[in-house]
């Protein structure tokens, strides 16, 4: 699934490729990963990144590959237009620093339609952003970050949300005039296989406590139900 076609996350029906990964023929590599977060819900999901976690609770999103959390850019109470300053492990490889720069999510899809997903329940969370390689990554004349994408998109369900992320690295790279051979050598097959794994270990990891974490923060004014 090319990143133009991405409309159909907004919809419930299952995609050719819920996990696993793929190489575009411009040689982007295009990752996807499908989560499960029981007790969670969209308005968790979100909230969890508009309070932009420090290195504390970075950590505990993934304790085995997460390193280094900061944050610039944007403003407090709000993710979008901030910049993710990440230091992490992919599953056992090299250590690498990002910056994750997140954009509101009607930047990747048809405005109209997008709402529509959200007013009727088909979308319960969107976190979408552009990834860059280093802690300073080249830019557009605008500031945009130059690099890669990532959409996470949830849907909230009896039992919790589903979450379906899809990476596309080395997205910016064809424009800029590198080849499919070029692309697959920055982004190789090993790569995919460690993001992959990493993606669904660190939102299987987040689902154990943004419950409790997320009810914490909100207790006077989300009602919470005593086990006992």
């Amino acid at each position: 699934m090319d990143l133009n076609d991405v409309h159909a996350l907004l919809h419930p029906a299952p995609l050719a490729l819920e996990t696993g990964f793929e190489r575009l023929p411009s040689g982007v590599l295009h990752v996807a990963c499908r989560t499960d977060l029981p007790n969670c819900t969209g308005e968790m999901f979100e909230w969890w990144f508009r309070s932009r976690p420090d290195t504390e609770r970075y950590l505990m999103w993934h304790p085995v590959d997460h390193l280094a959390s900061g944050w610039a850019e944007g403003s407090a109470g709000t993710h979008i237009g901030s910049i993710h300053l990440a230091e992490e492990f992919f599953s056992g490889m090299p250590a690498e620093q990002l910056a994750i720069q997140f954009r509101d999510p009607r930047e990747f899809f048809d405005v109209q339609e997008y709402e529509a997903a959200r007013a009727e329940g088909r979308i319960a969370a969107a976190v979408c952003a552009r990834v860059g390689m280093s802690y300073a990554p080249p830019r557009t004349a605008d500031g945009a970050v130059i690099g890669g994408r990532l959409l996470h998109m949830g849907r909230d369900t009896a039992w919790g949300m589903t979450l379906r992320s899809h990476f596309y690295m080395g997205q910016d790279l064809p424009d800029a005039g590198h080849s499919p051979q070029e692309i697959a050598a920055l982004f190789p097959e090993a790569f995919a296989r460690a993001l992959l794994m990493h993606c669904y270990n660190e939102f299987t990891f987040l689902a154990q406590f943004l419950r409790s974490h997320y009810q914490a923060k909100h207790r006077d004014s989300v009602p919470v139900a005593l086990p006992w």
